[in-house]
Order: structure tokens, then C-alpha cells, then sequence
């Protein structure tokens, strides 16, 4: 096994890590909810008035976040990541995931981050299935194909 030191990032990954960490544990003080994002955009698909106002000011902050970064960080600091297959394979997976989410009853960030913070059995079984599931895919997929 070999590390592609070029795309290695440990510092950006912890600083990431980190501010979720924080973002996820102030907005269950805050809020009381678990901030996983596939029950944001849930939410958003059983349309409420009331219920849907944070949920869409979530989302375009996290669309608005990539850009901003974008615009002031350096030139070059980072490089954007190489995707190498088509865009009918993206979106089936995405599909899959989106499928995923709603079978495990949550995402990586619900299961992953909070609900293994609270020490819930159901996250740590979900979290357990969707990293082995992606453990197994790369190693299929790197070493069987």
C-alpha cells in the first residue's frame, strides 16, 4: 500500500473535522436536532412552512461555503480532487447514497458524528455498515477490478 502524499491532507482534514465537530455540538444546544444532512433535505421534502426556513438557509450556506472559501483563500493552496468516471456513474451513486441514507435511517454526519457522540448503539451498527460497505467497495474496486 503506498500514501499519494500529493493529496494527503492531514492539517485541512483535522481543521474540517474539528469545525464539525463544533458546528454539529452547537447546533444540538442550540437547536436540539441532529445536524445530518440528509434530514435537513428530508425535511425539505415533506414541505412545512414553519420547519422549512432554517433547513434551505442551511443548504445554501453549505453551497455558499465552497465559494467563499474560493474566493479567499490563496491561489493554488488547494487543489480541486480528480473524479475519474463519468457523470451517469456519479449520479447513480448519488442515488444510492440518497437511498442509503433513507434505509440506515441517517447519513455519515448523523450517524458519524452525532449520534456516536451521544454514545447511540443504532449509530455506532449504522456507522460500523457504511464504513465496512466503503471498505469493501475500494478494495473490490482497487484490487478485484
Amino acid at each position: 500500500m503506498t500514501i499519494d502524499w500529493t493529496h494527503f491532507t492531514p492539517w485541512a482534514s483535522l481543521i474540517g473535522g474539528v469545525m464539525l465537530g463544533i458546528a454539529s455540538a452547537l447546533f444540538i444546544l442550540v437547536n436540539g436536532r441532529i445536524l445530518g444532512i440528509s434530514g435537513i433535505l428530508g425535511g425539505l421534502l415533506t414541505f412545512k412552512w414553519r420547519d422549512s426556513g432554517w433547513r434551505i438557509a442551511f443548504l445554501l450556506g453549505m453551497l455558499a461555503a465552497p465559494v467563499t472559501f474560493m474566493l479567499v483563500a490563496p491561489a493554488g493552496w488547494m487543489q480541486p480532487p480528480r473524479i475519474d468516471t463519468g457523470y451517469g456513474l456519479i449520479v447513480i451513486a448519488g442515488l444510492l447514497v440518497g437511498y442509503g441514507t433513507r434505509l440506515g435511517s441517517g447519513c455519515t454526519s448523523g450517524h458519524g458524528v452525532c449520534g456516536l457522540s451521544r454514545l447511540s448503539p443504532r449509530s455506532l451498527v449504522a456507522t460500523a455498515g457504511f464504513m465496512g460497505a466503503g471498505f469493501a467497495v475500494v478494495y473490490v474496486v482497487r484490487h478485484l477490478l
